[in-house]
């Protein structure tokens, strides 16, 4: 299987050691297997191989160019959040036509965008977004393509921060006002009413409320297409979970398996927008300890990366697994926290990890996806570099952020 695994003991990305890659990177830096990457897709584009589909990746996982590069060749679509992670998608090759742009607020140059390139669809969320679209598409004289996001009220399980389908949430329409909305839609002369989405939440580790969603879709676009309006496309979103274990995740099989029979019977594409799924096992952030600390007996390894280089432990309490790229014998307890003024600044606590030296290195696994796309410059540090390990070697595809590329756009011009 590719990805992280240990070689004579330290740990490597498909055979590439990851100490070779700190001496040349340097350290805090994420290392993605392409491999990984590219195996992952194969396996959810095969396991939606029975129906017509697409697999639109979720660029907002993690939007390095060069991972949008290789899936672009792979065949993937992309579902976009931003006019900047559309035009990403366009540079990387992912064609206008496979590409889907989500979001509850899509301002007016965003839309502009989307309707000159011609994407796929616009998966709107609002009455009003419906009519923006319809003047702005109208003033480009084009007609815009477009799907309702509808919530259907269903508990995904998932951390309050990243549940999207409950009622209270801000996404989506009311999944009982669905259908007289696409009957009202007839009125705009410039957009077509092409598709159907949900989106419920991330993480989700069963398949049981991916499959209610799939057939509220499949029950809504047979009502839709009974009113007489043609659709081309039913999109169950994403959302697919990533555990600490390959084991415990929901994988592409089962998935498939849970959400395709009830589309049974509708002649329509099938889209589905996996980002997590197809990256957060395919990346690690490579941190070196910088000191060991003890405090009234608890213990605490001080790492170089920090809660501004993966805010996940701090901002969902996400657990990721944490292994010394060489092993060491003792194990005892301990927290490993960065160098942030901040309480909130840690990886993990009580944990049982090899005791390491100050110099070693730590991998802090299952961290391709949401871990440099959130990464910030707080207390003034510069984001971490990025490596692609591919063909038995590796390059730097992001580099590490400098003092000058903090302040550039602070410096007066001279």
């Amino acid at each position: 299987m590719a990805g992280f695994e240990r070689s004579d003991g330290t740990l490597a990305c498909d055979g590439v050691s990851l100490e070779a890659i700190a001496r040349k990177a340097g350290t805090p830096v994420y290392v993605y297997s392409r491999a990984a990457i590219e195996e992952r897709f194969r396996r959810f584009d095969r396991a939606l191989s029975a129906v017509p589909h697409l697999v639109c990746y979720a660029a907002k996982a993690n939007s390095n160019l060069a991972i949008l590069r290789l899936l672009a060749g792979q065949g993937a679509g992309a579902d976009v959040v931003s006019g900047g992670e559309l035009r990403a998608a366009l540079e990387c090759g992912i064609p206008a036509d496979r590409i889907v742009f989500s979001g509850v607020g899509k301002k007016e140059d965003e839309i502009r965008l989307g309707i000159e390139a011609g994407i796929l669809a616009f998966n709107a969320e609002s009455e009003r977004e419906l009519e923006k679209i319809d003047a702005l598409a109208g003033a480009a004289r084009r007609t815009a393509r477009v799907a309702l996001r509808v919530n259907p009220d269903i508990d995904s399980g998932s951390h309050p921060h990243i549940a999207t389908g409950l009622a209270h949430n801000k996404f989506g329409i009311d999944i009982a006002r669905a259908r007289e909305l696409y009957r009202q839609a007839r009125r705009f002369g410039n957009l077509r009413m092409t598709g159907l989405q949900a989106h419920i939440g991330s993480q989700i580790l069963e398949p049981g409320p991916l499959a209610q969603t799939a057939r509220e879709l499949a029950r809504l676009a047979a009502e839709i297409l009974a009113d007489g309006t043609m659709l081309d496309t039913i999109d169950l979103g994403g959302g697919i979970g990533v555990a600490e274990s390959e084991e415990g995740s929901l994988s592409p099989e089962a998935y498939a398996a849970a959400v395709l029979p009830p589309l049974a019977g509708l002649s329509l594409r099938t889209l589905v927008e996996p980002g997590r799924a197809i990256v957060a096992r395919a990346g690690a952030l490579v941190t070196r300890v910088l000191y060991l600390k003890e405090n009234r007996g608890r213990h605490f390894i001080v790492a170089d990366a920090a809660m501004n280089d993966l805010l996940r432990p701090a901002l969902y309490s996400a657990t990721h697994p944490i292994e010394p790229v060489i092993l060491r014998a003792e194990a005892f307890t301990a927290d490993v926290v960065g160098p942030v003024c901040e309480t909130g600044d840690f990886f993990i606590r009580d944990a049982t990890i090899a005791r390491p030296q100050e110099g070693d290195l730590l991998a802090i696994l299952n961290a391709g996806a949401y871990g440099f796309a959130m990464a910030s410059n707080y207390n003034f540090r510069g984001r971490a570099a990025e490596v692609l390990v591919e063909n038995g070697t590796f390059r730097i595809v992001r580099r590490r952020e400098t003092y000058d590329d903090l302040v550039r756009l602070e410096r007066e011009e001279e």
